[in-house]
């Protein structure tokens, strides 16, 4: 096998092996909520969908690629859509507004970061879709 393939098999099977521990993980995480004021605040679901996007960064950092990216976003989304689809009884992820986040979260923070790793692997910085041009003294 050729170097470049070998690298790209085993860029996938980390981001396989990554993306089921981010959807089990997240999806232990996502119902957490802590009390303020007497406001239940869901901060779990931030922190799994922060897991997600720091994983799949460090995947495209770690390959030099955005694929095992994108391939740790569908394992993602698919490991919770079973996780979600059992019985009434089973259900991890329950049709909620805190599950719908974590859902279709996933989608969203995979697709920022596909964006933020080509801008990275193009050599800009992942913030130059958005700067402005700076003022230069006259």
């Amino acid at each position: 096998m050729k170097r470049g393939a070998a690298g790209t098999v085993r860029g996938i099977a980390a981001a396989v092996l990554a993306a089921l521990f981010v959807a089990t993980a997240g999806t232990a995480l996502h119902r957490q909520a802590a009390s303020m004021a007497g406001v239940e605040v869901p901060w779990g679901v931030v922190a799994a969908l922060v897991l997600l996007a720091s994983v799949q960064l460090w995947l495209a950092a770690w390959s030099r690629s955005i694929l095992p990216t994108a391939v740790s976003g569908v394992v993602s989304y698919a490991a919770v859509g079973v996780l979600s689809s059992a019985g009434p009884a089973k259900q991890l992820v329950l049709g909620d507004a805190v599950g719908n986040v974590w859902v279709f979260g996933i989608a969203a923070v995979t697709l920022v970061m596909l964006v933020v790793a080509s801008r990275l692997r193009a050599g800009q910085p992942a913030a130059a879709a958005v700067a402005v041009e700076p003022l230069l003294p006259r």
